[in-house]
């Protein structure tokens, strides 16, 4: 392992930038917050004070003109990711972004084409891909110790009121990208996509229940995977009872996390299908407890960085999830089943979330 020290900064001091800047006060061996930036001048300056940053500025481009970073937290709302990334990239500055990375498939490519030339690099913030039982169930999903996946059950049922929707740039398609499905349950389903792999087909739903938004306030999607599995994901945010929820029942066990907002091992459930019980000893064997989470994610980029590799999640990996999001608009706007790899560049879904408008929008209109 490296001694070395990566010099970082976050832009975007809201909410968000705590997780960050706690993780990165965690990790003060191997990482110097050096700098935070925000438009508003007066929050960037608090956020510095209290993180003791040396230096706040108002924008991204005057911090990289000032400062020699290794990489850049973005953690603005999600209108502003995609342009962001794109100066961190041209600045040849690696960028850890916030999800989601986009609005739109359309802003992905154009951040895949901008990494491409660059000597920088993007990864995608997804935490719970990065608990140690999240590492554990893929490790023994790939020897196939637990035998062939066949259902899995996800749910992200959060509560969010209305005046969680009074910031401007929330439940707008133009600002956020989309509902519970893009800002909430994206979580939770791309940890599910990188434990199953590659889907096939998507078969959707999404509704305006409760909340004055623009955008949905709850999905739900049918899926199929190539290795044979299905799934349910169900996105809300009407939800009093709050949970995240996973299940992954395969031939010889089910395996399970139930939290909030972040897990680690008392969260999970192993149960051995009869005739299978040595698999928990498995389950067991390695006595690690890694929560998931901001710090968790930022030392495996730190990992990846020492060794020279792009940092994880990286750009092909992101794209899958984002690509998700697209096909489940995209069904349930057009009540039409979507395909992997179906959404192409003259699809009104690759350039917007909501392709040609939600529905309810129709519906409103005079």
């Amino acid at each position: 392992m490296s001694d070395r020290r990566y010099r970082t900064a976050i832009v975007g001091t809201g909410g968000i930038a705590v997780a960050h800047g706690r993780a990165l006060k965690d990790l003060w061996h191997r990482a110097d917050l050096v700098a935070v930036a925000d438009v508003d001048p007066t929050r960037a300056k608090a956020f510095a004070d209290r993180w003791d940053v040396p230096h706040a500025y108002d924008g991204l481009a005057e911090l990289l003109d000032a400062q020699q970073v290794d990489l850049v937290h973005l953690c603005t709302p999600p209108e502003q990711h995609a342009p962001l990334a794109v100066q961190c990239l041209r600045a040849g500055v690696t960028v850890l972004v916030e999800k989601p990375p986009t609005l739109s498939l359309a802003e992905f490519d154009e951040m895949v084409e901008a990494e491409r030339l660059s000597t920088g690099h993007v990864a995608t913030v997804f935490q719970h891909r990065f608990g140690s039982a999240a590492n554990r169930l893929r490790r023994l999903a790939a020897a196939g110790d637990l035998g062939r996946p066949l259902l899995a059950t996800c749910a992200t049922q959060w509560y969010r009121d209305d005046a969680y929707f009074s910031a401007p740039w929330r439940g707008t398609w133009e600002s956020e990208g989309g509902g519970p499905t893009m800002g909430h349950g994206i979580h939770q389903f791309d940890l599910l996509l990188s434990v199953l792999g590659p889907w096939i087909e998507v078969t959707a739903l999404a509704v305006r229940q409760a909340r004055p938004t623009d955008t949905e306030d709850v999905s739900m999607a049918l899926v199929s995977f190539d290795n044979g599995a299905v799934a349910s994901v169900v996105n809300s945010v009407i939800s009093p009872r709050q949970t995240s929820a996973l299940r992954f029942d395969y031939e010889h066990a089910t395996v399970e996390v139930e939290h909030l907002y972040g897990y680690d091992d008392k969260d999970w459930t192993f149960t051995p299908a009869p005739g299978h019980d040595t698999l928990l000893a498995e389950w067991t064997a390695d006595g690690q407890n890694v929560p998931s989470g901001h710090a968790a994610q930022i030392e495996a980029v730190f990992d990846a960085l020492d060794r020279g590799e792009p940092p994880p999640v990286r750009l092909a990996d992101a794209r899958r999830t984002m690509e998700f999001v697209a096909a489940l608009y995209a069904s349930a706007f057009t009540g039409k089943r979507v395909r992997s790899g179906q959404i192409g560049p003259d699809s009104p879904f690759t350039t917007r979330m909501d392709g040609a408008g939600a529905p309810w929008k129709e519906a409103a209109s005079p």
